[in-house]
């Protein structure tokens, strides 16, 4: 089967049983929002996060979403409804929570990736635990734009002595009062490689991401907590690893969690 072209073209093959006949059947069972906010210890920055998450049989699929996005009738109407009509929600969130539950549940990580600890600690402490585990998956280069900004990626970056341009919606300033970019499509030619938060599959950046690397070449290497199903099945058509981290998210939790590494071949 060849790989899928769009985000698009992925609901397409899946609606035509490419992944798994299993769709005709397949609802979603449990719906639900999460709010966090945080602080590390010793950071000047705060978080805030939003992410509609979706069960299909054993699996959890998740979107972020902006703050007051998604009102409470549009997560209990997800509840009970195929993941087949779903794919069709006007809401680019709930295809894409929808999809990506769906496709964890038909293809769960553990079969197809490298599953790796992110160790028991501080908020802090995983956080930055997780961020090397990100970076890893990094080739060498120059300068990489980072869309959605996390301070400890960004710290990894300055301690291995890589230039970053950092992006993000909301803007403002990183740790380092550095400014944060809103426009990622126009810094992509200034870079030599993309990192990128799983965020893009819902707010409609991943296909001119997509289409960049194919085009140059560039490594584009995705953290995703949003879709982190979905976006192993562009590995080798412009996506170049993966690291993916299903709900339960690192910040849920001090003691010990999972994510689980699609690494390119030139990582270092």
């Amino acid at each position: 089967m060849s790989a899928p072209r769009s985000l698009a073209d992925l609901i397409e093959k899946v609606h035509n049983g490419h992944y798994g006949e299993e769709i005709a059947d397949a609802a979603v069972s449990v719906g639900f929002l999460t709010q966090q906010g945080v602080r590390h210890a010793s950071r000047n920055t705060s978080y805030r996060n939003h992410v509609l998450s979706l069960r299909v049989a054993d699996a959890v699929g998740s979107c972020a979403v902006e703050p007051g996005e998604l009102a409470e009738d549009v997560v209990l109407d997800c509840v009970g409804t195929p993941v087949a009509e779903l794919l069709r929600h006007p809401s680019a969130a709930v295809r894409v929570a929808a999809l990506d539950g769906y496709l964890q549940s038909v293809r769960p990580h553990h079969r197809h990736s490298e599953e790796v600890a992110v160790g028991r600690g501080s908020s802090l402490q995983k956080s930055l635990h997780r961020a090397k585990l990100v970076v890893d998956l990094l080739p060498p280069v120059r300068r990489v734009l980072v869309i959605g900004v996390v301070n400890s990626l960004l710290y990894h970056l300055r301690e291995r002595g890589v230039d970053y341009r950092a992006c993000d919606y909301k803007g403002g300033r990183t740790e380092w009062g550095e400014p944060v970019r809103t426009d990622a499509l126009a810094e992509l030619s200034e870079c030599d490689a993309v990192l990128a938060s799983g965020m893009v599959l819902g707010n409609g950046t991943f296909q001119p991401l997509l289409e960049h690397t194919r085009a140059t070449g560039k490594p584009l290497v995705f953290f995703a907590q949003t879709g982190s199903g979905i976006l192993p099945c562009f590995l080798g058509a412009g996506v170049t690893a993966v690291s993916a981290e299903p709900y339960p998210f690192f910040w849920l939790d001090g003691g010990p969690s999972s994510l689980y590494r699609y690494p390119g071949e030139d990582a270092a």
